[in-house]
């Protein structure tokens, strides 16, 4: 029997429609046509309000029966900036590629699971958990989607996430866990004067300056088996622009840390409270947790990904929680959690793009998962 879709005619029609987060709207009218079509019953419902949002989700289910598989994904883009070759939302194909934003993160990918999806299935729950608010401050996504799904008793027992995942070919690389992630802000109080008469003023830099070395020093940790050593990097440092001869009324930083699963984000929050009230006494610091580090040990869902990459490629694929987080930061509250997608060399560059071989590839991998989940 035919395949009702194609992998790369619904990942072009996905790409064509404009969908820089938050997304809602035509997109998911499109992947909601796709599902309607294999005998998904679709869940469509928004959060949120400017500036981070209007944000739209899709929960599609087939199913009520154990075991229950989710797919997780999300339709939203980064804004495709300037200098591409051709419009980035009118859809190429050729020399064996397929160009626009969001082929690579990660529109295929959702096209290439749902084309892999059997017109019928004799047991089990399959389920799709598409957000448009990945890419954005990640509010009103998939934490709408896990209050969703917990209200109706209906968490998967295993997610994979088709993020693209991949690094050198496809299936080289499954994410079996991501690190987490804390920005911060860091205000140090002075008082503007001349510079010529520093004892009527309170320059701000010097103390920044000791902060900032200080918090340079700081060793997080050595790392483990799983997770790399955590890092904490300056991302800018400044004081408002003004005459040569003014002392500034105030000097600001701004970091990063990514953490493994040594550390939580609340205490690297403390550690640098302390750092900051120690080395530059006034200072003030803000900080975001965008997610926690976790990890999926090896076990059933990795078996099944891990199986599915192998038949079809060959390929033995590397355990990894490298990279950037993920919607998984989220959704391991319900489930064991992996990421498995295609090649991500060019996620949110110019002219970002997808082979139309690694699409088809993944799909049949796709589809080989689907098959063993409910074997």
């Amino acid at each position: 029997m035919t395949h009702p879709i194609d992998p790369v005619e619904l990942a072009a029609a996905l790409i064509a429609v404009p969908s820089v987060t938050p997304a809602t709207g035509a997109v998911f009218d499109v992947l909601e046509d796709a599902l309607v079509l294999l005998g998904f019953a679709i869940h469509r419902f928004t959060r949120g309000h400017a500036p981070d949002g209007p944000v739209e989700n899709l929960v599609a289910i087939r199913g009520t029966s154990a075991p229950h598989f989710g797919f997780a994904g999300h339709l939203d883009v980064v804004p495709p900036g300037e200098g591409w070759t051709g419009d980035p939302f009118v859809v190429r194909i050729e020399d064996g590629m397929l160009t626009g934003r969001g082929a690579n993160d990660m529109k295929s990918a959702i096209a290439a699971f749902v084309a892999a999806i059997p017109p019928a299935q004799n047991k089990g729950t399959l389920s799709l958990l598409i957000t448009g608010d990945e890419e954005g401050p990640g509010l009103h996504g998939m934490l709408a989607i896990i209050d969703w799904l917990e209200e109706r008793a209906l968490a998967p027992d295993f997610i994979l996430i088709g993020e693209p995942t991949s690094e050198t070919r496809l299936g080289d690389t499954i994410k079996i866990g991501r690190r987490g992630s804390v920005n911060m802000w860091i205000d140090v109080p002075g008082t503007q004067g001349h510079v010529a008469y520093p004892h009527k003023a309170n320059n701000p830099i010097p103390a920044l300056a000791r902060l900032v070395a200080a918090l340079d020093a700081v060793h997080l940790d050595d790392g483990n088996d799983a997770f790399p050593p955590s890092k904490l990097e300056f991302t800018d440092v400044g004081a408002p622009p003004g005459a040569p001869n003014v002392i500034p009324g105030g000097a600001t930083a701004r970091l990063n840390i990514r953490f493994n699963n040594i550390q939580h984000g609340r205490d690297l929050v403390r550690m640098v409270n302390e750092v900051a009230t120690r080395e530059a006494p006034g200072s003030t610091v803000r900080a975001l947790i965008s997610g926690e580090a976790f990890l999926t040990p090896p076990g059933k869902l990795y078996d099944l990904v891990a199986s599915a990459i192998r038949e079809e490629t060959g390929i033995e694929p590397e355990l990894s929680t490298g990279g950037g987080t993920s919607d998984g930061r989220f959704l391991i509250k319900l489930c064991p959690v992996v990421d498995f997608g295609l090649p991500n060399a060019t996620m949110h560059k110019l002219d970002e793009c997808a082979a139309i071989e690694d699409i088809h590839a993944l799909s049949r991998i796709y589809g080989r998962v689907i098959a063993k989940a409910f074997s």
